[in-house]
């Protein structure tokens, strides 16, 4: 537990730090991150040998990550445009390796890497976007209100199981309370800048945030589960790896800005 506590308090204060700084900081912190999270996604499906393919997946994720549209390169760097380049690129390798890297191989990678990549991606365009520390922050406070409410509230009153079968120990009660503290945090962003954020875009905020960040965590433990391990890595001591903190970060993040949530950079 002291070793949980340690790292948590240490990476946090970094991670906020850098979130705080902005611009390349915090770009970069996020790019170092989703290069992690590809890494261990390979480790998990056991791809890490497919080493060219592999090589392919980390630039892909990078590249998916960058906010490019916001560069001289953005007609030419565009998401759409680079999913299908990568996709090509290692669909082509099921061809020059002879089925030696077969279509379930780069299925799985490819999966990995616009999972990992648009999800962090939509971290940096958040904080890039006018007023992006107040939107980032309210993004993060509320998928923290939701795990923390979960937690508290299923320890103290849950009764009843949320989804056994893929997470054992959650309850609808702790699902509803952490939805609750959800969006109590989000109308106290509300409160403190109304100018930015109306109690009413507040509420739907912060609903959706803990359903869609929820769901985020059920996913991650699905996969888990199916892959038989308890965490995706060993990076942060008490914590797991990369992937286990950012469940929710993944799918949230996209979700609020195409569902035009919050303001795009």
């Amino acid at each position: 537990m002291k070793q949980r506590i340690t790292t948590g308090v240490i990476a946090g204060l970094g991670f906020m730090i850098l979130l705080y700084l902005g611009t390349y900081w915090f770009a970069g912190l996020i790019v170092v991150l989703s290069l992690i999270g590809f890494d261990e996604f390979l480790k998990m499906n056991g791809l890490k040998s497919f080493r060219l393919t592999a090589l392919f997946g980390y630039i892909g994720t990078v590249c998916l990550t960058i906010p490019w549209k916001l560069s001289v390169t953005a007609s030419i760097a565009s998401a759409d445009r680079l999913t299908w380049i990568f996709l090509f690129i290692v669909l082509c390798a099921t061809v020059v390796s002879k089925n030696k890297v077969t279509i379930d191989h780069v299925a799985m990678m490819f999966l990995g890497m616009v999972y990992i990549g648009i999800g962090f991606h939509y971290m940096i365009e958040t904080r890039m976007a006018e007023h992006g520390l107040f939107w980032t922050l309210l993004v993060f406070f509320c998928i923290w209100a939701t795990d923390s409410g979960a937690y508290f509230t299923g320890s103290a009153i849950g009764k009843t199981p949320l989804w056994p079968t893929i997470s054992p120990k959650k309850s609808v009660e702790g699902s509803l309370g952490g939805a609750i503290l959800s969006v109590i945090v989000a109308l106290c962003f509300s409160f403190a800048s109304p100018e930015l954020l109306s109690w009413s875009q507040a509420l739907l905020l912060g609903v959706v945030i803990a359903v869609v960040g929820q769901m985020g965590d059920l996913i991650q433990s699905a996969y888990k589960r199916v892959k038989g391990i308890k965490d995706t890595g060993a990076i942060l001591p008490g914590h797991g790896g990369v992937l286990d903190r950012v469940d929710s970060w993944l799918i949230v993040f996209p979700a609020v800005h195409l569902l035009s949530l919050i303001p795009h950079a």
